[in-house]
């Protein structure tokens, strides 16, 4: 590191440090410097020597400074992450001689040390900052962006999924219910990151928060205040619905009605990961679980509890299959099919048998089912209860899906002998309709 360098780590420590001090004026001096510059030299000086309140100072200089970088600058932080906070080849050479010399836990704990890069030490000081935790979130979710362009920057992203997974552990999470009247700033946020089934303005939010018919539980983390980690929407039917229109669009109904009738099913119609930057870091299964055991408690007379889940990936998988089944099923989808009445009794049977392949018995990557919803929701005990189709006529779930839908089945009694047995073995449960299927 050069002279020029190293009198720029100065004066940028120093202008930070000073400026509940009136040094307002090598402030601005030191933050005129271009934003690419800046983030790089906060960081190499948050790895120095420092005091804890210069640390806090210079953490969110860092972050404002990379929240002015465009993407072409974004990548090039990322590379000097990569490069500039690393490993020490010799200290792991040496934490290793020691270790075979002497396995003892001391000699292990060094080699750790000694294997762990950098940037996980500097990840942790830029969280110091004030609301740090969400900044650093959509950090990574520039990161997952960049890594489509380099995808030599993926070992970085193991130090963030590392301690995302660390700092986001479901005991620091709280789960609340929201309803019409918590903060406009969260129910707004909710309307944003909607992505299943988009909401079409305010009536609808309302409409899926009405307290008759409907929930809507999240998952909240002290570090990052009123932003929805998770959300699920629950609707409150009479029976297992087979089509999403009908929950979406029904009017509110009355309590002289839901009097006479209460429901006996609790439908989770709607899942939505709010946060990119979190991806790989698991909520859903604990806030269904949870979810089921609130509504238990509050509705005695809910008897079943089900998913209406979407079938993303069964077009691209039907589409890449070349028995006869599956491309004759292609073709006949093909045609103008969801105007006729005639042809979707015809196709149905050819939809279900194909469809029951696609969940039960098509592989993915490492074994794991092809489907994502199926992995998410067999992972967590429950079983492919039945195929719906058409269920979603929406022109995404068409072009997805072909309009499919499922049923997924959480039994209290069975969810954690279901979960064991699909980690253990792979198990896919399954009920009738689909056992039926793939004997047709």
């Amino acid at each position: 590191m050069g002279k020029q360098r190293l009198a720029f780590l100065t004066d940028f420590v120093e202008a930070i440090t000073r400026r509940k001090r009136g040094g307002e004026a090598e402030t601005l001096k030191a933050l005129a410097r271009p934003a690419s510059e800046r983030a790089r030299v906060a960081c190499a000086v948050l790895m120095g020597r420092i005091g804890d309140a210069a640390r806090v100072a210079v953490a969110d200089q860092a972050l404002s400074a990379y929240a002015e970088l465009d993407a072409d600058q974004r990548l090039e932080f990322f590379r000097a992450l990569r490069d500039d906070h690393g490993v020490d080849a010799g200290a792991i050479r040496a934490a290793y001689a020691t270790w075979d010399a002497s396995p003892d836990a001391a000699a292990v704990a060094g080699l750790f040390q000694a294997v762990e890069p950098a940037r996980q030490t500097l990840l942790r000081r830029l969280n110091m900052a004030p609301g740090a935790t969400l900044r650093l979130v959509r950090m990574r979710q520039d990161l997952l962006a960049a890594i489509r362009s380099d995808k030599v920057l993926a070992p970085i992203d193991q130090d963030f999924a590392h301690l995302l997974a660390s700092w986001f552990n479901r005991g620091f999470l709280t789960m609340r219910r929201i309803d019409w009247n918590a903060p406009a700033a969260i129910l707004e946020k909710l309307m944003e990151y909607e992505s299943v089934h988009q909401m079409q303005g305010w009536p609808d939010l309302k409409r899926r928060l009405a307290d008759n018919d409907r929930r809507l539980y999240a998952f909240f983390h002290p570090a990052t205040g009123d932003e929805p980690l998770i959300f699920v929407e629950v609707a409150l039917t009479q029976g297992v619905p087979d089509a999403i229109a009908p929950i979406l669009t029904a009017p509110d109904t009355t309590p002289e009605a839901r009097d006479a009738a209460p429901a006996d099913t609790a439908v989770f119609y709607s899942i939505n990961n709010s946060l990119a930057g979190l991806k790989g870091v698991s909520f859903g299964n604990f806030l269904i679980k949870q979810v089921v055991a609130v509504l238990s408690s509050e509705l005695p007379d809910l008897r079943t509890f089900v998913t209406l889940s979407p079938v993303p990936g069964f077009a691209s998988w039907l589409a890449a299959q070349d028995d006869p089944q599956a491309v004759a099923l292609r073709e006949a989808l093909a045609g103008g099919w969801t105007g006729d009445p005639g042809a979707i009794e015809a196709l149905r049977p050819q939809v279900l048998a194909v469809a029951a392949r696609y969940i039960v018995t098509a592989r993915g990557r490492g074994g794991q089912p092809a489907d994502p919803v199926a992995r998410f929701h067999l992972g967590n005990g429950a079983s492919a209860h039945r195929l719906n189709w058409p269920a979603d006529l929406a022109p995404s779930a068409l072009k997805s899906a072909h309009g499919l839908m499922i049923n997924y089945l959480y039994e209290l009694d069975r969810i954690e002998d279901r979960h064991e047995a699909f980690i253990r073995d792979g198990a896919v449960a399954h009920g009738a309709q689909l056992a039926a299927a793939l004997k047709a």
